[in-house]
Formats: structure tokens, sequence, C-alpha cells
């Protein structure tokens, strides 16, 4: 299993919007992503300059990946 990145919020979204999502909406520091396609998963990012170890974990675990995937992504 490959460790866990230290990386910011705008990475992370760069990251998941290479697998299709797309930003629905904004509301204060959260980035809402949206997939368009079924089953139109919905990703909350905290707006932060480091992401925390449990949130990008949680994040990639909503998104359907493998840590493993998440690290081709980057």
């Amino acid at each position: 299993m490959s460790k866990l990145p230290s990386i910011s919020a705008t990475d992370a979204i760069r990251a998941f919007e290479r697998l299709g999502y797309e930003r629905d909406r904004q509301r204060g520091s959260h980035i809402v992503l949206r997939h368009p396609n079924p089953p139109h998963r919905r990703l909350v990012v905290p707006d932060h300059r480091t992401l925390a170890k449990g949130a990008l974990r949680a994040l990639i675990r909503e998104a359907g990946l493998t840590l493993d995937e998440f690290h081709a992504l980057l």
C-alpha cells in the first residue's frame, strides 16, 4: 500500500477532475465536486493549503479509489 501524500486542496481537486468530477458549487471554504455520470457521487473538499490525512483518505474512499489509483492521478 502506498503512503498517503501531503497535498493541497487544489492538487486534490485537480486529481479528481481528471476522473471526471466537475466543480458544482462552493460555499465558504468548501468546494463541492460532482461526477456527471451515475451514481453522481459528490465530494466536499475543504479549500485548505494542506489537507488533513484523514480528510484526504475519506475523499479517496468516497470516490471509490485506492491509494495507488489516486497516486497515479497526481
